[in-house]
């Protein structure tokens, strides 16, 4: 009996380039106006990284490798109106700019426009709008670890 394989593998999957094994990522530089947007994504980050037991986290004294980024705008559009003066829906879109660089200072790979975006509802309440727009933006940071996570392991 012959077994073929035809390379199929999981998102993700694969490795950082050059042999990295250990990573450190840094709080990413936020020029937009969502505080503590650049704290979430680096969480997010950590746990996408740490959750398939592939790369380890490191302090900057040790790692292999450095992810810096850079979230240079988080837009919010509308999307749906009840009229035209009152919207129903917006939407988030964030676009980050990564640079993963070796610990000697080679650049090893960038991106200057990794996008996601998540929806949220617009309510009659500012409160619950309010609500509506951070819980929108803890998805949206999840969303964009992950890509980032995809992207950085899918072409090496």
């Amino acid at each position: 009996m012959v077994v073929t394989a035809c390379g199929y593998r999981f998102a993700g999957s694969g490795q950082l380039p050059q042999g990295i094994e250990t990573l450190n990522i840094n709080v990413f530089e936020n020029r937009t106006s969502e505080t503590g947007f650049e704290s979430r994504i680096a969480n997010d980050l950590i746990y996408q990284f740490t959750r398939f037991g592939s790369m380890k986290i490191a302090d900057k004294t040790t790692a292999d490798a450095f992810l810096t980024g850079t979230i240079k705008s988080i837009k919010s559009v509308t999307i749906a109106h009840e009229s035209s003066t009152t919207s129903t829906e917006r939407r988030l879109q964030a676009i980050i700019a990564l640079k993963l660089t070796a610990a000697e200072g080679t650049l090893l790979w960038s991106d200057n426009a990794i996008s996601a975006y998540e929806t949220y509802e617009v309510s009659d309440d500012k409160a619950q709008t309010e609500r509506n727009k951070k819980s929108a933006l803890a998805i949206l940071s999840s969303r964009v670890a992950e890509r980032i996570y995809y992207r950085l392991t899918d072409n090496f």
